[in-house]
């Protein structure tokens, strides 16, 4: 269900919807790095203030304006003077502008929730996933549920949920016994639970046809940052490669199935 496009609107409403989706989104790049950083430390990230993570100084209201607080600060805690990570402003940007690219695909629909929730879900994951090597199993759930509340209002029939159903199904029996095989044959973990459960949801949201350039795109991006490195986390990688097809893979899929001719 699709409120209204942006090339029907106003140009001062298009201004205003941007505006309004780029805050939304350092907002919620804000409170998905605290919670990502919570969740790898063992933290509730729903109890409790924002703390200085290294004073421990609660954090008042002038402390968590997103980006305004890190420039006005210059970089530093305003308790202990320490430097701030550059990490907090950086993501808070990456997230607005990620929240824009979404409301330019999209428009003002329930589709836009449903991705954007899907969104703050892989982006969410990445960052713990860098930290401590491990998908957390609630952000997968979150982006599940969603995907499953929006199907009344997204003009989608029963082949839609079907193929999607059944390409996340395929997805994670495929790397599950992909896995299982590669352990064996070398002897170490190879595909960690999380990121088989990852192109399940993956599936949900893409399809067969987008899952597969998913998959393919993830592995070329893996390789490229594996390059002498003995571990990677592998969710980062199928977290952009599944953000970047969820934007742009419609046409990239319309050309595969043109090329061979379905």
């Amino acid at each position: 269900m699709v409120l209204f496009e942006l090339s029907e609107l106003e140009t001062w409403m298009v201004a205003y919807f941007v505006i309004l989706a780029f805050i939304l989104g350092t907002v919620f790049g804000s409170f998905l790095n605290c919670a990502a950083w919570r969740i790898a430390h063992n933290m509730s990230f729903v109890k409790g203030h924002s703390i200085c993570p290294n004073c421990q100084h609660e954090l008042g209201a002038l402390d968590l304006i997103p980006i305004v607080s890190y420039v006005a600060s210059r970089g530093r805690c305003r308790y202990c003077k320490e430097p701030i990570s550059i990490r907090y402003p950086i993501t808070e940007v990456l997230f607005g502008i990620i929240s824009v690219v979404m409301l330019v695909k999209d428009g003002v629909s329930v589709l836009y929730l449903r991705d954007f929730v899907f969104a703050c879900c892989l982006f969410c994951l990445s960052l713990v996933d860098l930290e401590i090597y491990e998908i957390p199993n609630g952000t997968l759930i979150v982006a599940i549920i969603a995907w499953v509340l929006s199907l009344p209002f997204i003009n989608v029939d029963i082949n839609y949920i079907v193929i999607h159903v059944g390409a996340a199904f395929g997805f994670a029996i495929a790397f599950l016994v992909l896995s299982l095989v590669m352990d064996k044959m070398l002897g170490k973990d190879t595909l960690g639970g999380g990121d088989i459960k990852l192109f399940f949801v993956v599936g949900l949201y893409l399809g067969l046809v987008a899952g597969m350039f998913t998959v393919i795109l993830a592995a070329v991006v893996a390789l490229v940052f594996a390059r002498g490195r003995e571990r990677i986390p592998f969710g980062p990688f199928i977290s952009i490669a599944a953000w970047v097809m969820l934007i742009f893979g419609n046409p990239l899929v319309q050309w595969y199935l043109e090329m061979i001719q379905i």
